[in-house]
């Protein structure tokens, strides 16, 4: 009989190569659009294998329901919408892509911390409604000799320090996680966070979302940072308290932020686009044509590697970590 895969990730997911990952075993591949618990249950009854994106929640009782499960395959590296605790103790495996988008959300946190700095968007829009003022802009000040903190030090955390060589910049760390081994090689400075806030004219954010992270960024955060620093969030939306960022764009508290993600994915309501030293994207720092297609290849191998026995070459564990 043939395995049951259930892939939920329609935007991440190249269904034919992850077609072509299975083709060694006997497999038959169906997609669903279920994100919700219940949804996610009703369409993946006798599933062995799930392979899901950030938005599908994959709670204790979608993973106590689905009683032939033997693997979660999260197409990305972020594994906050899946209960490993429960995944662990029913002896269902996890596995993720942990070099997945590197370069890609590194790039594009690098490419919102440019476009607040050089206030691009306010030149854009006064190009397109006719103007030629460059001084819409003002005040822009100098890159160079800058301090750029990098909140979570993990794999995308590095790519996007890398990135920042030639730049002329002080990078500061805070990542209570880091080794001494995992700055090696980088020049950056750990610190607190506290003084990573204070003394950053730039601060950038690649953790995951957990409970020691969730709404990190709130009043007292924003308080705590100059009023001439730009914020950029690439990582998970909640990590940011919407309305206490409001709030000190409102007052001036910070200068300006870039985000790709959002507490609530869409967003409901959309206060911040009122601002116009505030720069957004739809979650879109994932993205690109290479990346798709090795995420997939990646995960639907190892998820393989678990359907027929095999050890996989990037399980999950239970770890405190911001890897």
């Amino acid at each position: 009989m043939p395995y049951q895969i259930v892939v939920s990730d329609s935007k991440v997911i190249d269904i034919e190569s992850g077609q072509t990952a299975f083709s060694d075993i006997d497999a038959t591949l169906t997609t669903t659009t279920a994100s919700a618990p219940d949804e996610l249950i009703a369409d993946a009854r006798g599933a062995d294998a799930l392979i899901v994106d950030a938005s599908t929640q994959v709670t204790e009782r979608v993973l106590e329901s689905l009683e032939s499960l033997r693997v979660v395959g999260r197409s990305g590296i972020g594994v906050d919408n899946v209960d490993l605790q429960a995944a662990d103790e029913r002896g269902i495996a996890a596995v993720n892509v942990p070099d997945y988008c590197l370069d890609e959300v590194s790039a594009h946190a690098l490419g919102m911390l440019l476009s607040c700095a050089r206030k691009l968007p306010q030149l854009d829009r006064e190009v397109k409604n006719g103007g030629w003022d460059w001084s819409v802009s003002r005040p822009i000040h100098r890159i160079q000799g800058q301090t750029v903190g990098i909140v979570g030090f993990g794999k995308i955390g590095r790519s996007f320090a890398q990135k920042l060589r030639g730049f002329e910049v002080d990078v500061l760390v805070y990542d209570p996680y880091v080794l001494a081994t995992d700055l090696s090689g980088f020049d950056v400075t750990r610190v607190s966070f506290d003084r990573l806030l204070s003394d950053s004219d730039f601060v950038s954010v690649h953790t995951p979302l957990t409970d020691e992270t969730r709404r990190m960024f709130d009043t007292e955060a924003f308080d705590a940072m100059r009023d001439d620093a730009i914020l950029v969030n690439t990582a998970r939306g909640p990590i940011v308290e919407e309305d206490a960022l409001a709030a000190a764009l409102e007052t001036g508290a910070i200068a300006g932020v870039g985000l790709d993600v959002r507490e609530t994915e869409p967003p409901s309501e959309e206060p911040l686009v009122a601002f116009d030293n505030v720069v957004l994207s739809p979650h879109a720092g994932f993205y690109s044509e290479e990346a798709r297609k090795e995420l997939t290849r990646t995960v639907s191998e190892d998820v393989a590697h678990v359907l027929q026995g095999e050890e996989p070459q990037n399980p999950v564990e239970l770890t405190g970590r911001w890897t």
